[in-house]
């Protein structure tokens, strides 16, 4: 018997008995979409947080001065800076790092100073800091309103600022769209606000709602010292170029820094891909537990089925026998049942995946993801449909094949 032929008997079989079919279709389909489902909605969460992460500097790295431990006259231990990252050295860095990469060179001024408009006046706990025009961008900072700094701002040290969020509602009685192109004051001197940052919160016990950025030749006219020390960011656009780009920053910076071969380095680098890594791990785990759990959903699904496929061989004995009779082999036989359960399946399955890329997507942008479609999951479904269809069909198929066709055709 031609194999197109056994694919259209299948059909015609489960047409004949459609409701059952498609309550053996729905089990299946509700066990491929939940595994669907959850492994969607897992790479949507995994991909929404890895953007959030790569915002919070988990594709970038600092260099910064090196630290260490020295015995102190009563035999304890105290720390021991290095030589501090001086503007000079910062910004020739800045200007030579010819990676596929973003730097941006920032200093902390102070965590004491008060912000002022007319007659309100925050409480003297504000971070004022000194950034270029790459510092927003590359520590994942948005802007709500107005804009960034120049290039020509920065280079000018122009009386401009960005303020935080909380300092913007606190100034503009809780508009802080009104505080663009509005003049404040900052300790004793005066700038014009030309963005209001978007709320980020609180991280490591800093708050960006509450702090104001100017111009970092600006800030460093004022705050600068000789032993300031700047803090060198580089965000690298690709998180697997890391390792590269910051084997190429050391070796630069100690060209910079003046250090001679087989010198010890006297600053250090910090990769903040730690996040990125735990991510990975815990979302693979979780990966892991939802196929264990979609694989016990659809062993359900397939004793169902191999029940239901039973029902059918014993209802089609005389069919079997008449079939036998006019000369149909075994084998046929055998694939006519095993591909009826085989399409079950993959009809549930079709039906599940569609159900679970909708179900995971509608998970991943109520998360602020974007749609996706999982490819790897698409085929995994279609994969476990095909391994329940053989598994379920096997013995009921060959439980017919089997039949004597006498006895077959004298079955009532």
């Amino acid at each position: 018997m031609p194999f197109s032929e056994i694919i259209s008997m299948a059909f015609q079989n489960i047409r004949a008995n459609l409701l059952r079919a498609v309550l053996t279709l729905l089990i299946i389909a509700l066990g491929i979409m939940a595994l669907v489902g959850i492994l969607t909605a897992i790479d949507g969460i995994a991909f929404s947080l890895n953007d959030n992460f790569s915002g919070l500097g988990a594709n970038s790295f600092s260099i910064e001065r090196k630290w260490g431990e020295v015995k102190s006259n009563r035999g304890g231990r105290r720390q021991k800076a290095g030589e501090s990252i001086s503007y000079r050295q910062a910004e020739e860095f800045k200007e030579r790092f010819r990676f596929q990469a973003t730097v941006s060179l920032s200093f902390w001024a102070t965590s004491l100073a008060t912000v002022k408009y007319n007659d309100v006046e925050t409480n003297p706990n504000i971070g004022f800091v000194g950034v270029d025009e790459n510092y927003f961008q590359v520590k994942g900072m948005n802007i709500e309103y107005g804009r960034n700094f120049s290039l020509n701002e920065v280079m000018d040290g122009q009386p401009k600022v960005v303020i935080g969020q909380d300092i913007a509602k606190k100034l503009f009685n809780n508009k802080p769209e009104k505080a663009v192109d509005q003049l404040v004051t900052v300790g004793s001197n005066r700038y014009r606000v030309i963005g209001v940052l978007a709320s980020k919160g609180a991280s490591m016990n800093n708050s960006n709602d509450r702090a104001v950025y100017a111009p970092l030749l600006s800030v460093k006219a004022i705050y600068g010292t000789r032993e300031t020390d700047y803090a060198v960011l580089v965000a690298v656009k690709n998180a697997t170029d890391m390792e590269a780009a910051q084997s190429e920053a050391s070796g630069l910076f100690r060209q910079i820094r003046g250090l001679r071969p087989g010198q010890e380095d006297d600053f250090e680098v910090f990769a903040s891909d730690s996040l990125v890594a735990i991510l990975k791990e815990n979302t693979t785990n979780l990966r892991l537990a939802t196929v264990a759990i979609g694989l016990m959903t659809l062993l359900g699904a397939a004793i169902g089925l191999m029940n239901i496929m039973l029902v059918s061989v014993t209802e089609r004995t005389r069919e079997i026998g008449i079939y036998k009779a006019l000369g149909a082999t075994a084998k046929s036989i055998l694939y006519q049942f095993l591909v009826e359960a085989i399409v079950i399946c993959q009809l549930g399955g079709i039906a599940g995946i569609f159900l679970g890329i909708l179900v995971g997507n509608l998970v991943t942008l109520a998360l602020g993801s974007s749609f996706l479609i999982p490819w790897n999951w698409i085929l995994l479904g279609f994969t476990l449909c095909m391994i329940v269809g053989v598994l379920s069909g096997f013995y009921p198929a060959l439980k017919a094949s089997r039949l004597d066709p006498i006895e077959a055709l004298r079955y009532e």
